[in-house]
C-alpha cells in the first residue's frame, strides 16, 4: 500500500556560493577529430514557429553569478528579439521519432543570416557530413555544418558547439575563431523543411551523445533569467512530457513547456539534474502550474536576473524552490575566463 499523501508544502532554501568559471582548455587537434557516429537516420524537421518579442542586450560573456551558472556562450545569431521555436524544438523535443531526441535548439531567422561563433576556439568540422561523419556527404541530415572545439572547458572537460543546416560556410577546418566571427550563413541544407539554425553544445566529447541543453549555457539578456526544474512523481519517478505553464504575474504572458521526452541519448546538467528549462524570461514574479493526477498544482516564484532559478516538484509532496542568490545585486559582477595557455 502506498503511503498517504501529505499536504502540499512549499519549501524555500537560500544559498550564497562562489561563481563558476570556465577553465582554459588546450587547442583541439583539427587533423584527427574522432567523434562517435550517431544514429543512422534523422527525420525531417517540420517548420518551427518563432515567438518574436523585443529583447535587451546580453550580459557579458562569460557570465556566472553562482556556482550553478555557466553562461559561457553568446548567441549564434545577432538579434534584438526573442526567437526561440515551439516547445517541441527545444532540447529533447519529440518531433524526430522514437529514440531520436532533439539534441539542440532550432533558431529561426531569415535565410542568409550570418551565423556567429558563440565563443573562441578552433574549427574541427566545416563541411557536409557531420551527422554521419562523412565529409562531402550532401545527403547528411545536418546539411552543411560547422563544429568548434573551444579553448576552455567546464569541470575539466572540453566544450564544443555545432552549427547545422547552413547555406554556406566561411571558415575552414583548423582555423582559429573568436566570439562573433562569421562562420557561415543560415540555410535549409540537410533534412529540414525550412531555413533555421540547429545549434548544439556538446560537453566532454565531440560526438552526438555528448549534447547538453543550450538554454543553460547561452548568456541571458540583461535583466532576464532562466528557469530550470526537476519534475517528479510523489514517489520520485521521472515524469516525461509533462506540460507546465509558466505565467508572468505582471504582464500575464504565459509559456507552455514540456519536461524532457526521454533521458536516452541526452544529458542533464551536473548541477541541476533537470528535466525542464525555459530561458529568456524577464525577471519578476511568476506562477508555475502543472496538471497532476487530476489537480492543478500551483506555486509562485521569482525569476532573478542573470542567473538560473531552480525548483523541484515531487507530486503531492509539493514544490521546493532553491534560490542561489539571496538578493538582487544593483551592480552585477563580470567574470572573465582564465587566460588561454
Amino acid at each position: 500500500m502506498r503511503p498517504a499523501y501529505r499536504p502540499l508544502i512549499f519549501f524555500v532554501a537560500i544559498f550564497l556560493v562562489a561563481a563558476a568559471l570556465p577553465t582554459a582548455w588546450p587547442r583541439a587537434q583539427a587533423e584527427d577529430p574522432t567523434p562517435t557516429p550517431p544514429f543512422g537516420a534523422l527525420l525531417p524537421t517540420p517548420r518551427p514557429i518563432p515567438v518574436p518579442a523585443w529583447r535587451p542586450a546580453l550580459y557579458p560573456v562569460p557570465w556566472a553569478l553562482t556556482s550553478f551558472d555557466h553562461f559561457y556562450f553568446s548567441r549564434p545569431i545577432a538579434a534584438d528579439e526573442v526567437n526561440w521555436p515551439l516547445d517541441a524544438y527545444r532540447y529533447t523535443g519529440t518531433n524526430f521519432g522514437e529514440g531520436l531526441p532533439h539534441t539542440g535548439v532550432d533558431i529561426v531567422a531569415s535565410e542568409g543570416t550570418p551565423i556567429l561563433a558563440a565563443e573562441s576556439g578552433q574549427v574541427v568540422w566545416a563541411d557536409w557530413g557531420l551527422f554521419r561523419l562523412t565529409p562531402g556527404d550532401t545527403t547528411d541530415p545536418y546539411g552543411m555544418a560547422v563544429m568548434i572545439a573551444h579553448d576552455f572547458g567546464f569541470q575539466d572537460r572540453p566544450l564544443y558547439t555545432v552549427y547545422a543546416h547552413l547555406s554556406e560556410i566561411n571558415v575552414t577546418r583548423g582555423q582559429i575563431v573568436e566570439r562573433g566571427d562569421v562562420l557561415g550563413a543560415l540555410g535549409d541544407t540537410g533534412l529540414t523543411t525550412s531555413a533555421h539554425l540547429h545549434f548544439e553544445i556538446r560537453w566532454g566529447a565531440d560526438d552526438f551523445y555528448a549534447s547538453v541543453n543550450p538554454e543553460l549555457w547561452l548568456v541571458p539578456p540583461q535583466g532576464w533569467g532562466v528557469l530550470s526544474a526537476r519534475i517528479m512523481t510523489t514517489w520520485g519517478d521521472e515524469v516525461f512530457n509533462q506540460r507546465v505553464k509558466v505565467t508572468n504575474l505582471e504582464t500575464r504572458q504565459s509559456w507552455w513547456i514540456s519536461t524532457y521526452s526521454t533521458f536516452k541519448n541526452i544529458n542533464r546538467d551536473p548541477n541541476f539534474r533537470e528535466n525542464l528549462v525555459l530561458s529568456d524570461l524577464p525577471a519578476g514574479n511568476y506562477e508555475i502550474m502543472l496538471p497532476y493526477v487530476g489537480r492543478e498544482m500551483r506555486m509562485e516564484l521569482r525569476i532573478h536576473p542573470g542567473t538560473v532559478t531552480f525548483f523541484t516538484f515531487y507530486g503531492f509532496r509539493g514544490f521546493n524552490v532553491v534560490e542561489d542568490i539571496p538578493f538582487i545585486p544593483t551592480t552585477l559582477p563580470i567574470y572573465q575566463p582564465s587566460p588561454t595557455p
